[in-house]
Order: C-alpha cells, then structure tokens, then sequence
C-alpha cells in the first residue's frame, strides 16, 4: 500500500525507495485518474523533473492512470510552469507533475491539477481515500506524446515581453529543469546571458536547488559581481520559484521581488488588489499603499494564493518562497521563468541598477524564517495557544495564517508549517534591539507550550 504521510498539504513528496517507488505512482495514477473519471473528466497532461528516478515514475503513473480510462499527453521532462501552460493550452482536464520542486535528490513526489487549480488540502485526501479502498475506474486511455509544447510555451513568452534595451543577466538553473528554458528565451529577446549549472542533473552537483537560500545563491552572486552584470537570476528545481541577485552581488528577498513588480503593475493598473503572504515584510504592505493599490495579506502556500486570487479576481500575488502568479498579461500561475522575463522587462526600462530599485524605503531588520521543531500533531494546537494570548492581551493580531502580531514599530509572525514537524516564526521591526524584543517576547510565549 501507500504511506499516507506523503500526502501533504498541497502536494506528495516523500524519499525515494522508502516512502515513494514505482508501486506508488502506479497506485497514484489510479488514484488521480479515477478522481476525474468520478467528475466525468479523463484527460491528464504528465511532466517530470530532472530527478534520476522521474521517468519510471511518470511510466507507473501512466500505467495506473490508463488502466482508469483516462488518455495521457506525456511532455516529458519539463518544468513545472510548462506543464500548467500545457493544461491551458490542450485544454485538458488534469496535470500531473512529477517532481520534488526544491527538495534534495533523495526525494520526489508529484503536484495535481484539476485543470489550472492545485489538487490541494481535502481534496488531495481524496485521492488517497481513493487508493486506500482501492475502489478504481476502469478502462483503457489512450497515451500520446507530445515533444512540441515546450517550444510553444517559448514562443508564447517572447512575444508578450517586451524589452527596451539588451540587459545583462546571468542565469543559475541550479540543475533543474528551468535554466535551458530561461536562457533560450532571454537570448531570443536580446539579452546578454551567461548561463551556470544550467545542465538539468538529478543529482544537484553545484548547489541544493532552492535560489531563496543565501547559500545557494553565493557561485551566482560572485559570478554577477566578476563579471560587471546588471542581474542574477536562479531558479529551483522545477522553475515555479525565483531568486534574483542584485548588480553589487546582494540577494533579494522574496518579498522585496514581489514589491519591484509591484510597484510597476500598479503603474499600469492604478489601485489594483495585491495579494501578498503573512512572512512578507511591512514594507511591501506600506509600499503596495503608497502607489495607489491595496494590499491583501493571505495565508502561506501557492495552492492557497491561487484559489484566493480566483475568488478575489486578483491578477498579481505572491509570497515569501519566491512563487510569483500574474494573471496580468499572463495565465495566473506561479512561473519564475515567466516572472524572471517580466523582471528582465523592467530593469531594461531603466539605467539605474537594480540595487536602486527599493533604495527610497525606510531600513527594516528582520530574520530570516526560523524553524522551531514541533511534532505535527502538536504545532497547530501551540500556534493557537500563543495567538489566544496575545489575542486576549489586546494585541493588533492577523489570525488569517498562524498570527501576525503587529506593533507600531514592527511586528512578528508564527504559524504552524504545512509541510514539516516544525513552528515557523520571522520578525521586522525599525531597529534592530527592537526586532530582538518582539522575537524574545513571541518565543518567550511559544516556551511555554512546546
């Protein structure tokens, strides 16, 4: 059978060969594909990342979700936006990604779509329900593949970006599946790009797949600096989050990418909604007002933000982790090649460097996201105790996600994580002795629950 702990909130991930092998995406695929059949649906678009054990996996899953009667367009390995773009594009009932997005190489996992919407949350549970009854469709789809779209997404992208000018950026894929992609694209508008770890390789020889980390970002920063360019730009494994690092070698922050695009969407689109996530900083909040939008703070999670943007009819959100979605000239999903072409678009309207961009906002010091470890079946119940407390000390709190607390001179955030055993806090505030306040007061509180 199927461990059900790889059913997190909005995708499966698990460790290859002790929590996941082709058994279970055997058993996925039947699952996923007798969740449509049961909605009167049968068409699902596959994909997969670079990861060494991806292809056998999207063979089980094919097999498993054929014996249902659904039809498959197998892409191949691809990045995770193309598959969405796909969904749209043929017009098909379902998606199946085969990946662990910025995970290490020992795991893998799989995202669903129900046409552009994540299968996220209850509805995720579903088709475990599904798999554990074992109550399968039956039928036989038909397989077909298609080599043809990536080349169509390139297209589609180059024709909706327009630059002023060649810019200078250097590219690092981090061995994924998106550098190939974005270095195609931005050579095709004109750029001058250099391109490092672009190579897909399951292994991540050169650095852990995630660009939001310092870390990683540290061969793309140098790179930038040595060789006088105006941008960096990484992505994780399977292109649906960006890093951008800055012309002096700085590393932006979620966040702060999140406000650059902002502030040019609100040009075009005067007092147009934004959705940003708890973790991102006041200073993007006050900046969203200050030109003329309105910002909406909503719960952590690509899944979440894209229902959200639907029922609100927002066109631009995003969140601290670097997924981006802009349903403005675009299709609404979290694509970091697309996003990085939109960045790209407005560096070239400008001489200015990109460390200039935000330099009119007041100096904040805040912390990264922390991580407090907490058993899962015991960090929801912490995180509502604290902001119970605070709640009823009279305490300005946003319980849309955890709690936000807020004070006239910063604020703090704890939540519980969707994804991992742990409680995950992150302070602001206007100088540094007070972000330490605010930490020492949240903790002092967590302390006592744990």
């Amino acid at each position: 059978m199927i461990k059900p702990e790889i059913f997190r909130q909005y995708d499966i991930r698990g460790i290859v060969n002790e929590e996941l092998n082709e058994e279970s995406y055997y058993l996925i695929g039947k699952g996923f594909g007798t969740y449509l059949r049961n909605k009167g649906l049968k068409s699902i678009v596959l994909g997969g990342d670079a990861r060494h054990s991806t292809p056998l996996f999207m063979n089980a899953f094919s097999k498993g979700a054929l014996e249902t009667g659904c039809d498959i367009i197998d892409l191949g390995i691809v990045p995770t936006p193309v598959l969405y773009f796909s969904i749209w594009k043929l017009q098909s009932d379902g998606g199946a990604m085969v990946t662990a997005s910025h995970n290490p190489s020992q795991y893998n996992g799989c995202k669903l779509n129900l046409g552009l919407s994540s299968v996220y949350a209850d509805e995720l549970q579903k088709v475990l329900q599904i798999i554990q009854k074992g109550d399968f469709a039956t039928g036989n789809g038909k397989l077909v593949k298609n080599n043809e779209i990536g080349n169509v997404y390139i297209d589609y992208i180059v024709n909706g970006i327009k630059l002023q000018r060649p810019v200078k950026v250097i590219v690092d894929g981090g061995n994924g599946v998106g550098g190939p992609y974005l270095t195609t694209i931005l050579r095709l508008l004109g750029c001058e790009v250099i391109d490092m770890f672009c190579e897909p390789d399951g292994d991540f020889p050169n650095h852990h797949p995630d660009p939001t980390i310092a870390k990683n970002m540290e061969a793309l920063s140098k790179a930038v600096v040595d060789n006088k360019y105006e941008l960096g730009i990484g992505l994780d494994g399977d292109a649906d989050r960006i890093g951008v690092i800055d012309e002096q070698g700085k590393l932006l922050l979620g966040d702060q990418i999140l406000n650059i695009l902002a502030r040019d969407y609100l040009k075009h689109n005067p007092g147009k909604k934004i959705i940003a996530d708890v973790k991102c900083s006041m200073n993007l909040f006050n900046d969203i007002k200050k030109y003329g939008g309105e910002p909406i703070m909503y719960k952590t999670g690509h899944a979440n933000i894209k229902m959200f943007m639907k029922e609100m009819g927002v066109e631009f959100a995003g969140e601290m982790s670097g997924h981006i979605f802009l349903a403005d000239r675009y299709l609404g999903f979290d694509d970091a090649i697309y996003v990085s072409c939109r960045f790209v678009e407005i560096v070239s309207q400008t001489h200015n460097p990109v460390s200039t961009f935000l330099a009119d906002q007041p100096k904040l010091y805040n912390t990264p996201e922390l991580h407090t470890n907490c058993p899962d079946e015991k960090k929801f119940e912490v995180v509502a105790k604290v902001c119970e407390e605070f709640q009823k000390e009279g305490y300005d709190v946003n319980d849309i996600d955890g709690a936000r607390i807020t004070f006239p001179d910063g604020w703090g955030l704890i939540r519980a994580s969707n994804t991992t055993p742990v409680i995950v806090t992150r302070y602001e505030a206007l100088t540094e002795s007070r972000m330490n306040e605010i930490k020492n007061l949240i903790e002092s509180k967590i302390n006592k629950y744990l």
